[in-house]
């Protein structure tokens, strides 16, 4: 998007690309589809140290400016849930979209290009495997480490500290739960592969999306959304009836139904493993008509607050995100260069700037892009 940008403007722009093949990270995205932004992009969507840096871009490349874009190629998209895009031709074709504009602004892109050194004088001279490469300006747009098998380092925060500029360290961001092999063995390896929508909550942060037990632990978009904001040491907190009062419902189903054993009528709501699960767990199972008021309580104070504590996560191998990068207040956050450095730039997951789950960090990646592109 940057290189775009650049080359409309008249610029000479070459990309130096590591990889075999442009884009490998969003042709594996959404599954191959590419959520390739949201309906409902908003700063309040990002995680970061400077909670304002990111309005700039944002506000000036917008979500409708990118699906402009796919509609100028021939390409359509579907609303998933929570404002999430999709592109109907996949994600090869947002790809080769890129790759179109690339070359009607004469853009090069070198692939293949292991970059060993950077050096700076007058100019900035790129030292590789495809010999040296001098410019008056450098944008590093490398992202940051998740899913290293992808090729993904931390290649932007060795060149930050290269040039004195102050970082955060990357951490996984949308990244899965890991817990106590003592309680995979008890309870999450028996219903692996079950999922339900619930209300999680960590910080004081909370998303109502669906959570999947795996036999590592917990993943599904709560479980990730949550991860962002969660340290270690921390319960997160699990409602599994967020759309009901939970103690409500137990009082009228014990009126209604006093014969109906708990599991019976918590199978009903939830799926049928789980439910089983926890009356095995945690609830003494036997008809409604059986429980006193304080146990009602309690079992509803379980299924509206199951207190978890992971013991950590999957890591980078499979993060979606790295939260952290490089400290906004050393960049423009009109042009995305660094104050001190002129001609250099950071743009994307590079920087202190993550998205939620969703498309935004897409969205992140091609405002940022654009904006750096207009001054590079």
């Amino acid at each position: 998007m940057c290189a775009i940008q650049a080359g409309q403007r008249g610029r000479s722009v070459l990309v130096l690309e590591k990889a075999n093949k442009a884009g490998k990270k969003i042709l594996i995205s959404g599954g191959g589809r590419c959520n390739f932004t949201n309906l409902y992009t908003e700063p309040d969507a990002y995680l970061s140290h400077n909670t304002h840096f990111c309005k700039s871009a944002l506000s000036r490349y917008t979500q409708w400016d990118f699906i402009a874009l796919l509609e100028k190629h021939g390409l359509s998209w579907t609303e998933k849930t929570l404002g999430q895009l999709f592109c109907d031709q996949k994600a090869g074709a947002i790809v080769e979209l890129l790759l179109d504009e690339c070359r009607e602004a004469n853009v090069k892109i070198q692939l293949n290009c292991d970059i060993s050194a950077i050096e700076k004088a007058e100019e900035f001279t790129v030292k590789s495997s495809l010999g040296d490469f001098s410019s008056e300006s450098l944008v590093v747009a490398t992202g940051g480490p998740s899913i290293p098998k992808m090729g993904a380092t931390d290649f932007s925060q060795q060149v930050a500290e290269q040039f004195s500029l102050k970082t955060f360290p990357f951490t996984p961001g949308l990244v899965p739960f890991i817990f106590p092999e003592a309680e995979l063995v008890s309870f999450f390896r028996e219903i692996s592969g079950t999922a339900v929508d619930v209300r999680m909550e960590c910080n004081n942060v909370s998303f109502k999306e669906a959570i999947l037990f795996t036999h590592r632990g917990l993943s599904g978009p709560a479980a990730l959304q949550i991860s962002s904001y969660w340290q270690l040491g921390d319960e997160v907190s699990v409602n599994l009836l967020p759309d009901i009062d939970t103690e409500e419902w137990l009082k009228e189903q014990q009126s209604e139904r006093p014969k109906a054993e708990l599991k019976t009528l918590l199978s009903q709501v939830l799926p049928k493993r789980l439910a089983i699960k926890l009356c095995e767990l945690f609830f003494e199972n036997k008809p409604m008509a059986q429980y006193n008021s304080k146990e009602l309580g309690a079992i509803a104070m379980t299924l509206s607050d199951w207190r978890l504590k992971p013991s950590g996560t999957e890591g980078m191998r499979t993060a979606e995100v790295a939260l952290g990068g490089v400290n906004c207040d050393e960049l423009s956050s009109k042009t995305l260069e660094a104050k001190h450095v002129n001609g250099l730039y950071f743009i994307g997951e590079s920087i202190d700037v993550t998205g939620h789950l969703g498309g935004y960090n897409f969205q992140w990646a091609w405002a940022s892009g654009w904006c750096a592109g207009q001054y590079v």
